[in-house]
């Protein structure tokens, strides 16, 4: 494992060295089997940054709100492809000093991998743009690092692919009405094997009643945060692991050594509230971070 003192001190050989890691793994042909739909596919970013102060490295997620489907879950920034917007927002990735060109790998891509370049291209766009609708991420303050093999969500049947990014320079935020707050989690905890639990997710009779559901005993890894608690769980979860896995070569703790959590989720957490619920106040308030 890296000594993380070598990541406060260089943080460019950092992001060399996973870069290299992420494209010696590099995710196979990209299928996009939708049936033609690009709307079935989302595309997300595994934010990295590093805290200004203590200088520790750190992933950055998004806590989603109660207006969106599962609400309250930790999430990468990113969403569906529009398929419109975002097939021109990649003519814009093509010019110089945007992530995608300043990315080293991308030449290669483009020679040895014609036919999935554009829709890398595409999932890299999709995911930006999210980003700044979401938080306002300036795309030109991040590094891409490299894309990640999809996951596919289990409750809502969908492809998601990762894109890696390094968070340069920006340090406030502005969230839109999906995003209850940003997250911060240390990399370093991620190695901490205390910190991983099972999560057994039973389901109410309002979710199950077309077909029964039965519980299911999911990883997931407990984040404590002053006097909060939050879980990371699900497709979430396995791509950050995954990212520590290529890069650390690091796997967390069997699912059955793991102490329970036990969860019930109803049709609240498939649809939340939705935005018309919103009231005024809160559609005029905006809503800012640092970190």
């Amino acid at each position: 494992m890296i000594r993380f003192a070598q990541i406060h001190d260089d943080t460019g050989a950092f992001c060399q060295m996973v870069r290299q890691r992420l494209f010696d793994h590099q995710p196979e042909r990209f299928r996009f089997d939708t049936g033609g739909d690009l709307r079935k596919i989302s595309s997300v970013l595994l934010l990295m940054g590093q805290d200004r102060t203590s200088g520790e490295l750190f992933f950055m997620l998004n806590k989603r709100s109660r207006y969106v489907p599962q609400p309250g879950d930790l999430c990468c920034p990113g969403g569906g492809i529009s398929p419109i917007l975002d097939c021109g927002l990649t003519h814009f990735l093509l010019f110089p000093f945007t992530p995608l060109t300043c990315w080293p790998q991308m030449n290669w891509w483009r020679r040895n991998r014609r036919t999935d370049f554009p829709k890398l291209s595409l999932l890299l766009a999709a995911a930006l743009r999210e980003g700044f609708e979401e938080m306002r991420l300036n795309p030109f303050g991040l590094t891409f690092l490299g894309p990640m093999p999809p996951k596919e969500l289990v409750l809502f049947k969908r492809a998601v692919y990762p894109m890696v990014c390094w968070i340069n320079r920006q340090h406030r935020f502005l969230l839109n009405w999906e995003v209850e707050r940003l997250v911060r989690i240390p990399v370093r905890n991620f190695f901490d094997d205390t910190r991983y639990a099972r999560y057994h997710i039973s389901y109410k009779t309002s979710v199950s009643e077309k077909k029964p559901m039965p519980g299911q005993d999911m990883p997931c890894f407990v984040h404590q945060e002053k006097d909060r608690q939050e879980l990371l769980w699900g497709v979430t979860y396995r791509i950050v692991v995954h990212f520590l896995k290529i890069v650390f070569n690091y796997t967390p703790p069997p699912l059955g050594t793991l102490p329970v959590i036990h969860h019930r989720i109803g049709d609240f957490y498939l649809h939340g509230a939705g935005r018309q619920n919103r009231n005024s106040k809160e559609q005029d308030k905006p809503s800012y971070q640092g970190t």
